[in-house]
């Protein structure tokens, strides 16, 4: 996915661009709002509100007027007001600095997911049929199984990226939307329900100290090399 990162802080920019292209995104940056503007349109745009030569909501006001690009606003602009008025603007979301790239990295799927969404395949994990788009969980023999919301969002963060390690923090963004002080424990408590009403505990693995995962068929055969735990 290409991303214009659209900053004047350049400790900030370069910080930002190694880590991104950590995760494996297409990165470019504009350092000024005609930089930016004269860019050529990317997947997703992280907007600097703070820009030398034009003030960053008109820029995201321009760019939304362009087309559908999502936007998400990364300032130093906590204020409930700044907040708002980029919203409405057109910003897709609102990012405070100082953040994590964990948080960063969540809000990207979740606005990518909103401005582009998709038709998934139904994932196979162990003997479970995971169908995010009808928000459908089915056993072996086919029976349904009930999950409250919160427990399908968890399961549905995980099959996104299936066989992948997904941090406790970005699990804690994706479903909750902010990693809050005892959130830890929360998540914990879920996710022990959430496998025992699956049935197989084996199906999400617990990467101690990092996150979790789900195991698919495809790589069932190496669950017992990570550790496990509720």
């Amino acid at each position: 996915m290409r991303i214009l990162l659209v900053e004047d802080d350049n400790r900030f920019a370069d910080a930002l661009i190694v880590a991104l292209r950590r995760q494996s995104f297409d990165v470019s940056r504009a350092a000024t709002a005609a930089a930016a503007l004269a860019a050529p349109e990317p997947d997703l745009v992280l907007l600097d509100l703070g820009l030398p030569d034009m003030d960053g909501i008109e820029v995201c006001r321009r760019l939304r007027a362009r087309g559908d690009v999502a936007i998400i606003a990364i300032t130093a602009r906590g204020d409930e007001r700044d907040r708002v008025i980029g919203l409405r603007t057109g910003a897709d979301d609102y990012l405070v600095k100082p953040f994590g790239i964990a948080e960063l990295r969540a809000r990207i799927d979740a606005v990518m997911r909103r401005v582009r969404p998709a038709a998934r395949p139904a994932v196979a994990a162990g003997g479970l049929r995971i169908d995010v788009a009808r928000h459908l969980v089915t056993s072996a023999d086919g029976a349904v199984i009930t999950l409250t919301r919160k427990e399908f969002e968890l399961l549905a963060a995980l099959s996104r990226q299936p066989g992948v390690v997904v941090s406790r923090e970005r699990l804690l963004i994706e479903v909750w939307n902010n990693p809050w002080p005892g959130g830890q424990r929360t998540l914990d408590v879920h996710m022990a329900t959430l496998r025992a009403k699956l049935g197989d505990p084996k199906v999400i693995q617990t990467v101690h100290g990092v996150g979790y995962r789900l195991i698919t068929r495809d790589d069932a055969g190496m669950a017992g090399q990570v550790a496990e735990g509720t």
